[in-house]
């Protein structure tokens, strides 16, 4: 492709430039969706045993590559090495786990007169996937190989600011052996690249995680033509510490929830409630555990966490710094690069924007309460509802609380929002449909009935 544009990215630990990327033109983003759109039908016959021996052998090539893919991923977004291993792992394994897809993708027979019914599953076409910067391999591929395992072909944009290990992932598929125009990978503009995914009318569904404005602007766009779309957006979700949990063991796994990815995940537990028996102590440990939070050099073998993503990320997590109060904060590198330390706020209300909005960035507000339905109450008092956690030891209230609180995701006495043989995804602006787990192949499919009278 003729360069016409191009982006320059920038290490976030250095703040310096090292790398320009194309951005791909309308016209070049027209021809890639056409070229996965020539590519769909022999990707859609090909027998089913044999798709899914090509996503093994890209699983392959890409576990090959791990170490590769991860030095990317320092080096483009900030990740610590530790965590961008795992990334790069999890696009094998999501891959592996749908490479069975295809040999059981099975429909059903249904009872009825005077025939036989009987329905099929059906790939889409073309599937439009919009990555964000914040996990730039995960989210690429539980868009990607559920949508492949079905059927469809597939056109990726990655985010402007971290394209590296897209673009890199897109070159291993070629090597692995899936055919030219299955799966392309297309950096450039979300005005461009992914508005034509919206317009385009060869592309049949459009897969997006990002804010909740962008996602909402998406969803009118796909309504134009009654396209299919999935949306993983914004999250502001609540860690619930009850007095009968192991308050120890809550206060030093609390950080991991906030902290990780320096707080630029959907999922950050960036609410603590606190039964108010228990919230000095809880308060203190968790000032021991984020005074002990390792922000370092990302390319450490000890790192905890890295920079922000972009100055213009930090800038806006230092918005809400300056309206709250903070109560004590870890340690961080000064001088070059995008680095904030990890920050504790107590919060006196629910008004407060530091409570409220989704900040995106390594700082916690912390909130006493005093039962159960307060805290369920408080939980819910959102916009938001994606992930969460509840540490009790009463197998009772785990149920009830869980059942109560108004999210796609829970963990009990864990932090784990994530697993790709899980169903995952938000209520409430956080999002439509669910990715991962058993059923996401059929996301990607129409479901055909056909009845033969006998």
């Amino acid at each position: 492709m003729a360069s016409t544009g191009a982006t320059t990215l920038v290490n976030p630990a250095t703040g310096r430039g090292f790398r320009e990327v194309h951005s791909v033109t309308e016209a070049e983003a027209d021809a890639a969706i056409e070229s996965a759109h020539a590519a769909f039908p022999s990707w859609r016959d090909l027998p089913p045993g044999e798709r899914a021996r090509l996503l093994r052998a890209f699983a392959a090539v890409v576990d090959a590559h791990n170490e590769e893919l991860a030095r990317l991923e320092v080096e483009n977004s900030g990740h610590t090495i530790g965590n961008a291993r795992w990334e790069a792992g999890n696009v094998r394994d999501v891959l592996n786990y749908y490479s069975a897809t295809p040999e059981r993708l099975v429909g059903k027979q249904i009872p009825v007169a005077g025939g036989v019914d009987i329905t099929f599953h059906e790939p889409l076409g073309v599937v439009g996937v919009i990555v964000p910067w914040n996990f730039p391999m995960p989210i690429a591929g539980w868009g990607f190989a559920p949508a492949l395992a079905a059927g469809n072909t597939v056109v990726l944009k990655p985010a402007e600011l971290t394209p590296l290990t897209a673009i890199r992932i897109g070159e291993l598929a070629l090597e692995a052996g899936l055919p030219p125009g299955v799966f392309t990978v297309v950096p450039g503009k979300g005005s461009v690249v992914g508005n034509r995914f919206v317009t385009h009318p060869d592309v049949h569904k459009v897969v997006f995680t990002g804010s909740t404005e962008v996602g909402k602007q998406i969803m009118a766009g796909c309504a134009e033509q009654v396209k299919h779309v999935t949306l993983e957006l914004g999250g502001k979700s609540a860690n619930i510490v009850f007095a009968d949990a192991d308050v120890a063991a809550a206060a030093a796994e609390a950080p991991g929830a906030v902290f990780d990815n320096a707080g630029q995940d959907c999922c950050a537990r960036s609410r603590i409630l606190v039964q108010r028996s228990v919230y000095d102590e809880f308060l203190g440990r968790l000032e021991t555990a984020v005074r002990d939070w390792r922000v370092i050099d990302p390319a450490d073998e000890s790192s905890q966490m890295g920079p922000m993503v972009s100055a213009g990320q930090r800038d806006s997590v230092l918005q809400y710094v300056d309206g709250a109060t903070v109560a004590f904060s870890g340690d961080a590198p000064s001088g070059d690069g995008f680095w904030l330390p990890a920050m504790v706020v107590e919060s006196s209300g629910v008004a407060e924007p530091v409570w409220r909005e989704e900040v995106f960035g390594p700082l916690v507000a912390v909130m006493a309460f005093d039962d159960e339905d307060e805290a369920v109450a408080l939980a819910n008092d959102s916009d938001y509802g994606l992930s969460g956690s509840i540490y009790t030891g009463d197998l009772g209230r785990a149920l009830r609380v869980s059942r109560g609180v108004q999210t796609g995701n829970l963990s009990v006495n864990s932090h784990a929002s994530v697993r790709y043989w899980t169903p995952f995804g938000g209520y409430k602006m956080s999002g439509l449909g669910r990715e991962l787990g058993p059923d996401a192949p059929y996301a990607f499919t129409e479901e055909k009935n056909v009845f033969i009278a006998t």
